[in-house]
């Protein structure tokens, strides 16, 4: 029986696959334009990911929709719980409590603020993602629940079998997708550069040897969880003298990566590293401390800003970075920002297309 966006979206995000919730919810922005649910769910999505400014927009619009929906105020009371505003955060609390007497989520909130509630704490409970206790509930995940139930007995059988029908494949490591139409040939390996390079330039010019580790490390970073990483080997053949069928496999093993948060990023290449090397590290992500500046909204509702990399003291900047959201993010001009963004290129030069932000301050939201 085929089910809604909403419904879909709600078992992604169970799963903890918030960035492919987003993705499909945004895809239907048109469709649930005016709904409640939509909203909400989006504005939680974008929560836990820390996209803290599209979680408040989203928020916002569904509280002109209902006022009293208790997972809404949750969601705003970690909001305010987050930059620090504790009286702002026990007020949506106590009218939770209004409404739900016994909700264990905003009774420990209120212990939290009233033994813990020091901005220096808050700071370290978001830092290391403790303050999520306090966001809108998901209910277990599913996946984690067949892990747990399964019977020992079962578990310790199929390590057998697989193990001995499958001996090539490193399942200790924890692989995320069966790659095995990906794996070079041996007459890939041995013909691994193209042969005709006449009227071509190259960005990196590799041996046979080269090559083949350039892909298989490519491969094995996937496998780690070390996208980032990947991405950088995969540039670096599309962007050599690699046959063309090497070419094509890396392309598609590209689309296996998977967009990160700011709790999963890993390999975060530094400006100095990106500016020196753009080529290698395009369509990888990034996440840039600063401040901003030069902020525009454009016609089409998006939003410019240039990012002082590095500057969130006020003493050195380690380079200019442009950065491009599809909407309007909730910034503080004149307060350090931390943006989460991809590497992209536009007339040869670099900017981020930026899709979240955190801002570690006190203050109120609008």
């Amino acid at each position: 029986m085929a089910q809604d966006v909403l419904t879909i979206a709600w078992k992604f995000m169970r799963r903890r696959k918030f960035a492919t919730a987003i993705k499909l919810l945004e895809s239907r922005a048109e469709t649930y334009e005016g709904n409640f649910e939509y909203y909400v769910i989006l504005g939680i999505a974008c929560l836990y990911v820390g996209d803290i400014g599209s979680a408040v927009t989203y928020f916002q619009h569904a509280r002109k929709i209902k006022l009293t929906d208790t997972r809404l105020l949750l969601g705003q009371a970690a909001i305010f719980l987050r930059r620090g505003d504790t009286e702002r955060a026990l007020q949506y609390y106590l009218e939770i409590k209004d409404n739900e007497p016994n909700n264990k989520i905003a009774i420990n909130a209120m212990e939290f603020i009233r033994t813990k509630g020091d901005y220096d704490t808050i700071c370290r409970w978001v830092d290391t993602g403790r303050i999520e206790q306090f966001y809108p509930p998901l209910g277990v995940n599913p996946e984690k629940v067949v892990a747990v139930a399964a019977p020992a007995a079962c578990f310790v059988l199929g390590l057998v079998l697989v193990f001995s029908l499958f001996p090539h494949k490193n399942y200790y490591k924890g692989e995320r997708q069966d790659l095995s139409s990906l794996t070079l040939s041996s007459e890939e390996k041995n013909n691994a550069q193209e042969k005709d390079l006449s009227g071509q330039t190259y960005g990196f010019i590799l041996s046979d040897k080269q090559i083949s580790k350039a892909y298989l490390d490519a491969i094995d970073y996937f496998q780690q969880h070390r996208d980032n990483a990947a991405q950088v080997e995969i540039n670096r053949l599309l962007n050599s003298n690699a046959s063309l069928s090497i070419k094509k496999k890396a392309s598609v093993l590209m689309d296996y990566l998977e967009e990160p948060t700011f709790d999963t990023l890993t390999d975060n290449p530094s400006y100095k590293a990106v500016e020196a090397e753009p080529s290698l590290y395009l369509d990888a992500w990034v996440s840039w401390g600063g401040k901003i500046t030069n902020a525009v909204v454009n016609a089409d509702g998006s939003y410019s800003c240039q990012l002082l990399v590095g500057y969130e003291s006020g003493e050195v900047v380690e380079g200019i970075v442009t950065v491009r959201f599809a909407s309007v993010p909730n910034i503080t001009p004149d307060q350090p920002v931390k943006i989460l963004g991809k590497i992209s290129t536009r007339d040869d030069k670099i900017y981020l297309q930026g899709r979240a932000i955190y801002q570690s301050i006190k203050g109120g939201l609008k």
